[in-house]
């Protein structure tokens, strides 16, 4: 039951989130709570509450109930679940590549942020401040310099693209994580590894690499979850079909005739999130012995 519990929590907390949704379609304005609207002048005013008309809030049920039918009306139309699947994977084998990057980006950093002093002053700033450059200006930058790239037979595709734009969110809480971890063990080890006169490379190995496991861990799952939310937003940006974001996009058009539909790249989007975080977290499994206690970055 202990090792259930998180499961059962996380399904209480979905189970709730459905609940709140439909207490509010039932029991909330049909046009939502409009503050300052004119009379007579349509979408005036502030809007602090959703509509709760079908079209604007299909029920729980219904959105769940479309993913079984077609996607279209067309002869031998694949469902809905299907497509989603086939596009959540593509996304997630991209956001893969992203997260890769991000991890040999953000631990050369935290390696290079430990061993120099002045390196952490230099560069700690310009990584806290990179992440305040929104994705979606700079994805056709990253874009139009990838297609100058050229290096005999190799051509850039639009998809490397999108991986390097989900390593570029990504990168941040790994080589904050990797960082906190590497400097984490005390001065009495670092010490007892002088002593034994071992060099900086074997201290690396045997002492700052482990004990760095339980601040890496949690910054590898958040980096998971960025690096999600960077390839369905560059996806977006960019055009990639394929993927969960360029599906959630097109099927925005079809939400005043199939409401239900537009919600099931969403869900896609959202159970693509766990699963990359939970990958994570099986692959901590392996590093069972050096994760006495995780350390949140």
């Amino acid at each position: 039951m202990t090792r259930l519990r998180p499961f059962l929590l996380g399904a209480l907390a979905v189970l709730l989130v459905a609940v709140v949704w439909e207490l509010y379609k039932a029991l909330g304005p049909v046009d939502g709570w409009v503050v300052g609207a004119e009379e007579g002048v349509r979408n005036s005013g502030l809007r602090l509450l959703p509509r709760t008309s079908d079209l604007a809030m299909p029920h729980v049920w219904e959105m769940f109930a479309r993913l079984a039918d077609p996607i279209t009306g067309a002869t031998n139309a694949q469902p809905l679940w299907l497509a989603v699947t086939l596009a959540a994977l593509f996304s997630l084998g991209v956001a893969a590549a992203g997260l890769l990057i991000a991890l040999v980006v953000g631990f050369a950093l935290a390696l290079l942020m430990q061993r120099f002093r002045i390196a952490e002053s230099a560069v700690l700033p310009l990584v806290i401040l990179s992440q305040t450059v929104p994705l979606i200006a700079l994805a056709p930058l990253v874009k139009g310099w990838g297609s100058k790239l050229e290096f005999g037979s190799f051509e850039w595709e639009n998809w490397m693209s999108v991986a390097v734009i989900a390593s570029y969110l990504a990168f941040f809480p790994i080589a904050v994580g990797a960082l906190r971890g590497l400097q984490s063990p005390d001065v009495i080890h670092t010490e007892l590894m002088h002593s034994y006169a071992a060099s900086r490379f074997r201290t690396l190995i045997h002492l700052r690499l482990p004990a760095s496991v339980p601040y890496l861990l949690p910054a590898l799952r958040l980096g998971a979850a960025n690096a999600v939310v960077g390839t369905v937003v560059a996806e977006v940006s960019i055009g990639l079909p394929g993927g969960i974001g360029r599906m959630i996009l097109e099927f925005a058009n079809f939400a005043s005739s199939d409401p239900a539909k537009p919600w099931a790249p969403i869900f896609g989007a959202i159970v693509l999130g766990l699963v990359a975080a939970g990958l994570v977290a099986l692959l901590g499994l392996a590093f069972g012995r050096y994760r006495r206690a995780e350390v949140h970055a």
